[in-house]
């Protein structure tokens, strides 16, 4: 077990649902002796959360080794969690979450078992997995995914035409509606969706899918660890809009390149003893199944 003194928390962007949760978190961290912090923008969303056991960082930004952070509490859904690794990347401060949404595939425990996993959170109940990201590069900037990178035609524009290589080698050329670039984590995203493999997590490499391709002989790839992706859009006129875990950051304009690469150990992730991949993948969407 982990020695837990004081936790950080972020939630997703309704806080009327999880209000009465984070009053609940309040009294047994005060039991335990654990303080609780959170950021300016938090504090706005819960004014409610005030007294003892309570800090509101100073640092509004990414947190530093000197913070003194323990465990990383997220409430929401993946996206939350997501949001998290991405602020605790390469910190080795674990990302607990407690699923308000509705898939939660990485999610510790469901809002049923959320009084259990307040607990196991505060006395450091849990193991941890180490989970990889994608760094992607270009002109307009450098990002993290924990789930996946892509690119999207815009609305109303002519179809993507995209050109990927993988290291040196040029690999192909397709038009299509976007394509994705997932870890193992992000596999069961919008890479499954496009009719991708399911990566396990631990795999060491990443994958390349296409939406929507204009072609018979598109097919996903897999790429070892060590080999760089570039995408060069080839469009004279169009470009194309470049998303990180699903937030759109920027726009890669005709002519112009992403540079995508695997990362080892750059996220960890709570999970309670015995969880294994597999057990969470037929439960996640086993009841997925049972929604639509």
């Amino acid at each position: 077990m982990r020695r837990i003194r004081t936790i950080d928390f972020v939630t997703h962007r309704r806080p009327e649902e999880t209000a009465a949760a984070l009053e609940q978190l309040l009294a047994l961290a005060r039991e335990a002796g654990v303080t609780l912090s959170f950021t300016p923008d938090e504090a706005s969303k819960h004014s409610h959360l005030n007294g003892d056991g309570v800090v509101v960082r100073e640092n509004p930004g990414p947190p530093g080794p000197g913070d003194g952070i323990d465990l990383c509490l997220a409430l929401g859904g993946d996206g939350t969690v997501l949001s998290a690794l991405r602020e605790y990347a390469g910190t080795g401060v674990p990302v607990f979450g407690i699923n308000f949404g509705v898939m939660g595939f990485l999610t510790t425990v469901d809002r049923e078992e959320m009084s259990d996993g307040f607990r196991r959170a505060l006395a450091g109940d849990f193991e941890v997995l180490s989970l990889p990201a994608i760094e992607a590069t270009g002109a307009r900037g450098r990002w993290l995914a924990f789930n996946d990178v892509s690119m999207h035609r815009q609305q109303g524009m002519r179809v993507a035409d995209l050109q990927y290589c993988v290291g040196s080698q040029d690999v192909g050329r397709v038009r299509c509606d976007g394509l994705v670039v997932a870890t193992p984590a992000g596999s069961t995203g919008y890479n499954l969706a496009n009719g991708g493999p399911v990566m396990a997590w631990g795999v060491a490499g990443y994958v390349v899918s296409f939406i929507a391709p204009h072609s018979f002989t598109a097919r996903t790839l897999v790429v070892a660890p060590g080999d760089e992706v570039s995408i060069d859009n080839r469009s004279q006129e169009e470009p194309v809009d470049v998303t990180i875990d699903g937030r759109p950051v920027c726009t890669l304009g005709p002519d112009e390149r992403l540079r995508t690469r695997f990362l080892a150990d750059q996220g960890a992730l709570a999970q309670t003893p015995g969880t294994t991949f597999y057990g969470r993948l037929r439960e996640k969407f086993g009841r997925l199944a049972t929604l639509v």
